[in-house]
């Protein structure tokens, strides 16, 4: 890490700290080819003291990139694989028995790091999916009575494959509403599939990030810094009416059956102040709004079954929603 920018970054300048934020793009570059949006949101989120789950057919990069991410930040992490016969207990941790003191004593399960990496999370039941909810939404862990709080900062990123594969649980309502974004990760592109054959013919271990050359460029003073520049970033009153129509035009649409709640709402109003102290501006426009819609939106409704059948997809009712709304001048 430059120790400029670390040094600025701890005395807490929002110049500096987002020069480091922004240089966490180029640094996952290194390991993962073509996922710039992806990256954005990761880095929003960690701003909005959020969650994140991305999904994507298997091989797309989505543990990569997560793996990526926290080698380029000062943060301690885990990884769960999710699978069929993992407990709460497996992610929460439990208490164990000591025969030396004939006491019980507390094990933390990996849940206690600053960025948990849940690896396909719907191939677990809705049982052990849920024993994240009490983390993501007070972050704390109660077990036996006694809540025990989580390191800050804490993130989780949940990979999940489509739905439609087999051997996977949907997630519950109540969870989706907990991720601060749903991150779709594409195939791609032709050129860049050449780009990450031509890396791993050269050589390249995605199991090996510090030989690829991945290092740690901001750490948590930065983020601190950088949540507090958010927190001041300007909302007219005509932003947040803008916000709040687009949210209530997802419950009078005829094709949702689940519209945005007033959580969503307030997501949506997050994931844009950061996206605007991302781009260098002190105040949200229309366009910030717009360009956070769909990852901030599209997990927190539900479609009719009669528009599933017609080939409906969620992200095409919030585009038609945000042609619709009138923006303001």
């Amino acid at each position: 890490m430059d120790p400029t920018t670390d040094n600025a970054g701890r005395s807490g300048d929002p110049g500096a700290a987002r020069a480091s934020l922004e240089a966490l793009r180029a640094e996952i570059a290194k390991a993962v080819v073509g996922q710039d949006p992806a990256v954005t949101g990761l880095v929003v989120a960690l701003l909005c003291r959020g969650h994140v789950l991305l999904e994507g057919v298997p091989g797309v990069a989505k543990t990569l990139l997560v793996r990526a991410l926290a080698s380029a930040l000062e943060l301690d992490t885990k990884r769960v694989q999710f699978t069929p016969d993992l407990m709460p207990s497996d992610v929460t941790g439990s208490l164990v028995y000591d025969t030396r003191t004939a006491q019980f004593s507390f094990q933390p399960g990996p849940v206690f790091t600053n960025l948990l990496l849940a690896d396909e999370i719907n191939r677990t039941p809705p049982k052990t999916q849920s024993s994240l909810l009490e983390a993501m939404e007070e972050r704390q862990v109660t077990v036996d009575g006694t809540p025990r709080p989580l390191p800050e900062p804490f993130l989780v990123a949940a990979t999940q494959n489509p739905v439609e594969y087999e051997g996977t649980y949907p997630l519950p309502e109540a969870q989706l509403d907990r991720f601060l974004l749903k991150l779709t990760i594409p195939l791609p592109s032709r050129q860049d599939e050449i780009d990450v054959l031509t890396r791993h013919a050269s050589g390249f271990n995605p199991r090996d990030l510090r030989a690829a050359g991945v290092r740690p460029v901001a750490g948590p003073a930065d983020l601190e810094a950088a949540r507090a520049a958010v927190a001041t970033t300007a909302v007219s009153p005509e932003i947040t009416a803008y916000v709040v129509d687009i949210c209530r035009a997802t419950r009078e649409s005829p094709s949702l059956t689940l519209g945005v709640s007033p959580r969503g709402a307030t997501a949506l109003l997050a994931t844009s102040r950061a996206w605007a102290w991302l781009t260098g501006r002190d105040y949200v426009i229309p366009d910030d709004v717009k360009a956070l819609a769909l990852p901030t939106l599209r997990h927190r409704v539900q479609l009719r079954p009669e528009a599933e059948m017609e080939g409906v997809a969620a992200d095409s009712v919030i585009n038609a929603i945000l042609a619709h709304v009138p923006v303001p001048r």
